[in-house]
């Protein structure tokens, strides 16, 4: 009878410590997001997850005090059923945690968790860490209530299994280091043969960096190239050591001639570890500015992070013009931006002048924002030193689309949509008021404020409200920045009427709903940081 009554308190223990593991590992999706977007450090995680705004560890603890009064309450309430009333107490724990899944699986990312095998193995090792620790809790708390032998502890004790919601970011962070005695090593052996690959193929390398207007530059540089020579380039926003990887490796870069990398950096030592697997021989420096300083901690080491290209360009680097000053003493060949004069933009696109080798010519482009005849500038002083023509420029410029989630324009129902969600830095943000200005009919802005500017957040996002003054709308969304935006926009006069914070974006396009009609102009800026 005691051999049974043990195998069946153990096939308990296993079956809580199952369904532990189950809830806890649905309930860990933004967190797990957010370790992905950080490129699966684990410190920087934690960084995250403590800033004075964030609010993932205080939600965790809330979840975990509700579970504990809750099964503690139905426990009692039903201790005439002895040892079962300990498991009619974990139901409130099931309610819980699926109101807790259901509102945390709400909250939009600009950037979903990405179901890569690396994620879904993290998820896998993640239930199997939770299961354990689960199981060893559960195991304990029935030891203690055999030696114990108190009717009250009985009943009660499941009510501790609350701990482990608060647990939940440190217990992603050992399945991370356990998951990194496979994927370390792993993604050494596929990023060498990537730079193996790169090095014996041949192509001409293009790296493009800068604190933004990377990823339009490239597709701009693509378009242009792309008149002359075969081209292949990151796809998306893929600027990291695994991204170029990819690139690289699941093509054929005999079928191409030139190869252009975007390279991103949140450390000094990023661009030039890019550089060790594609040495470029010709570079971009797109422009700097504060973005990522909560990584970088000060502008020098955005700098220097971002010079590290210039080490390793093996022919000549492109500069834009107001960033060519930190970069006067560069190791290579430098060309500063100056082939754009007489820009104009509007609500129809952008036109300039464009000089190259003594001729010019007039550029039109559907792209909007006068930023971008610079980022097609510096594109085309490169394409030019490549040997293709300033008539197939201009003609690759005039063919441009709008590139994706970067003032995307979208008409629906006559509502001009200016989709800038991946905008995150602040002189993009001022480019994407100005285009916004140029529109006819109301004009309003749904954003959460500007992100990982380190101590400059507050000052920097205080002076962003400003400038959202006398718009016609303005949504906040999130909680992480709202405040120092609203400061700043009611010290410039905002209307408090025309002002709105809502939760999410979905709260926020709900929001718009009651209030768009035709002829209105809304823009979408930095719709939602990746991770916040």
């Amino acid at each position: 009878m005691g051999i049974f009554i043990s195998v069946g308190r153990t096939i308990e223990c296993v079956l809580i410590a199952l369904c532990f593991g189950a809830l806890l590992t649905m309930s860990s999706t933004k967190l797990l997001g957010a370790l992905q977007s950080y490129n699966y450090s684990g410190k920087k995680l934690l960084r995250w997850a403590r800033k004075r705004n964030n609010m993932s560890f205080e939600r965790l603890s809330l979840l975990g005090m509700l579970c504990v009064l809750s099964s503690a309450i139905v426990s009692l309430c039903f201790s005439f059923a002895g040892k079962w009333g300990a498991l009619i107490g974990l139901i409130p724990f099931a309610v819980f945690f699926g109101v807790y899944i259901y509102a945390d699986n709400k909250i939009a990312l600009r950037v979903p968790a990405v179901p890569t095998k690396r994620f879904k193995r993290l998820e896998i090792i993640l239930f199997a860490v939770c299961a354990i620790v689960s199981y060893i809790v559960v195991t304990l708390l029935n030891f203690a209530a055999e030696v114990w032998g108190s009717p009250l502890f009985l009943v009660l004790r499941y009510c501790p299994l609350a701990i482990m919601p608060p647990l939940l970011l440190p217990l992603i962070c050992l399945s991370n280091l356990i998951s990194k005695i496979y994927e370390v090593p792993h993604n050494r052996t596929y990023i060498t043969k990537a730079t193996q690959k790169i090095a014996s193929s041949g192509i001409t390398v293009v790296g493009i960096t800068g604190s933004y207007g990377k990823t339009s530059t490239k597709n701009i540089l693509a378009a242009m190239l792309g008149k002359k020579y075969r081209v292949l380039s990151t796809p998306r926003s893929y600027n990291t050591p695994i991204g170029i990887a990819l690139a690289v490796n699941g093509n054929n870069l005999e079928d191409f001639d030139v190869f252009i990398a975007e390279m991103g950096a949140r450390n000094v030592g990023d661009i030039a570890e890019l550089c060790d697997i594609c040495p470029p021989d010709y570079s971009i420096i797109t422009g700097i500015c504060s973005q990522h300083l909560e990584t970088f901690e000060t502008l020098e080491n955005i700098i220097k992070a971002k010079g590290e290209i210039l080490t390793a360009t093996h022919k000549k680097a492109f500069i834009a013009a107001d960033c060519a000053d930190y970069f006067k003493e560069s190791p290579c060949p430098v060309q500063v931006c100056d082939c754009v004069s007489d820009v104009s933009a509007d609500c129809n696109g952008t036109q300039f002048t464009l000089t190259l080798g003594g001729e010019s010519a007039v550029v039109k482009t559907r792209l909007l924002g006068a930023h971008c005849a610079y980022n097609i500038g510096i594109a085309a002083q490169l394409a030019f030193e490549m040997g293709v023509s300033l008539a197939d420029i201009a003609a690759a410029a005039e063919e441009l689309q709008f590139i994706e989630h970067r003032l995307q324009l979208t008409t629906s129902n006559g509502i001009n949509i200016l989709d800038d969600g991946y905008n995150a830095n602040v002189k993009g943000a001022r480019a994407a008021l100005d285009v916004l200005r140029t529109f006819g009919g109301r004009k309003i802005v749904v954003t959460p404020g500007i992100v990982e500017l380190g101590i400059l957040e507050e000052t920097e996002n205080k002076q962003f409200g400003g400038l959202l003054a006398g718009f016609d709308y303005v949504i906040l969304v999130g909680d992480t920045l709202v405040t120092p935006v609203k400061e700043g926009y009611y010290g410039e006069g905002g209307d408090p009427a025309k002002l709105m914070v809502r939760e999410t974006l979905k709260d926020a396009q709900a929001e718009l709903k009651k209030i768009l009609k035709k002829g209105d102009t809304v823009l979408f800026l930095n719709d939602l940081p990746g991770i916040y």
